[in-house]
């Protein structure tokens, strides 16, 4: 996934209306260069939309720089596009790892503190014992 960051191909595309769908966004993009996939995450809390924006990945780095050049601040079906280089925070590579896969889950859920639950309280009380000697007393 950080090669294809790195080359400068995927785009964030924030802004699209609830009807946009993959088609839409396919035609408006097509313009600037062949598209390798385009993934517009669904809301699941709302599960007859998406969470209002989606990736775009095209086969070259300067027809993603076009795409951004011509975007970025258009108007697709009423709403205004920001269109701009993906990070690697909006891609999010464990989409498909269950959220019981971790053991930080299952610690959770059964109210088990983990180390650094138990650092950050130690700091905290550190803290709290450090304020209170500076508070004069009467």
């Amino acid at each position: 996934m950080s090669s294809l960051l790195q080359s400068r191909r995927a785009l964030y595309v924030g802004g699209l209306a609830p009807d946009v769908g993959e088609t839409t966004l396919r035609a408006a993009m097509i313009p600037f260069g062949p598209i390798k996939s385009i993934d517009i995450p669904p809301d699941y809390t709302n599960k007859s939309s998406h969470k209002g924006f989606g990736f775009v990945e095209f086969e070259d780095a300067d027809d993603a720089a076009e795409a951004i050049y011509n975007m970025d601040g258009a108007e697709l079906m009423g709403k205004v596009l920001n269109v701009s280089l993906a990070q690697p925070n909006q891609m999010d590579t464990d989409r498909n790892k269950a959220v019981w896969s971790t053991d930080e889950w299952f610690q959770k859920q059964a109210g088990i503190e983990t180390e650094e639950d138990i650092k950050k309280k130690e700091v905290e009380q550190q803290e709290i014992s450090q304020l209170k000697e500076q508070i004069p007393m009467n």
